[in-house]
C-alpha cells in the first residue's frame, strides 16, 4: 500500500460514530475495515462486491481483527438494486479504485444516488493516470476531471478533494 492509506482517506472523508457505509466494490477490503472502526459497534458497513472470494477473505480478515459491524453483500454494483440495500439507507458511499473497472458507470451512479440518502456523501478515490504496469492500462484509467464531471452531470455536488495519495485522486461528493 505504499501508493494509499485507506486510513488516512477516510479520516478525511469525516464519518462518524453511528454512521451507515457501503464500500462498493470492497477489492482488499482496506477502506470497509478503516470505515468500520470509525463507524464504531453503533455504525454498519455493507461490503458490496461481486466477489465472492473476496468478501470471503474480507470477512475472515475482520474476524480477526474482531471486528463486527461488516455486513458482507455478494451484489452487483453496476445493476440498479444490484446492492440489495434498501433506499435511501446509508449515510455514506465509499468508491474506491473501481471507476475505471466499471463498464456500466450509468448504474453505478443510479444505483449510489438509490440507496444515499439526502445530503449523504461519496468518497471517489482513483488512479490519476497509468504507471507502468502498476494500476490500470492508460485507456482505462478514470480520470479527477472525468470523474467530477461525471458526478456533476449526476446532480452530486463537490464537497471536497482530499490528499489521496501520489497516484491517485480523492473526491468528497454530496447528493442534493
Amino acid at each position: 500500500m505504499a501508493f494509499i492509506d485507506p486510513q488516512k482517506n477516510i479520516e478525511q472523508f469525516g464519518l462518524e460514530k453511528g454512521m451507515m457505509i457501503a464500500d462498493l466494490g470492497v477489492g482488499s477490503g482496506f477502506y470497509t475495515i478503516s470505515a468500520s472502526k470509525k463507524v464504531g459497534e453503533e455504525g454498519r458497513v455493507y461490503a458490496i462486491d461481486v466477489q465472492k472470494n473476496l468478501l470471503e477473505k474480507l470477512q475472515k480478515q475482520a474476524e480477526t481483527e474482531r471486528i463486527f459491524n461488516i455486513e458482507y453483500i455478494w451484489g452487483d454494483v453496476e445493476k440498479l438494486g444490484g446492492t440489495r440495500l434498501a433506499d435511501s439507507s446509508v449515510d455514506a458511499i465509499i468508491l474506491s479504485n473501481i471507476l475505471f473497472q466499471i463498464e456500466n458507470k450509468e448504474a453505478l451512479a443510479s444505483e449510489t444516488k438509490r440507496i444515499l440518502r439526502p445530503n449523504g456523501r461519496v468518497l471517489v478515490v482513483d488512479w490519476s493516470d497509468s504507471f507502468n504496469n502498476i494500476g490500470p492500462a492508460k485507456e482505462m484509467v478514470f480520470n479527477e476531471q472525468q470523474a467530477e464531471d461525471f458526478f456533476i452531470n449526476k446532480e452530486f455536488v463537490i464537497v471536497k478533494k482530499i490528499e489521496a495519495g501520489e497516484n491517485h485522486y480523492g473526491i468528497i461528493f454530496r447528493k442534493k
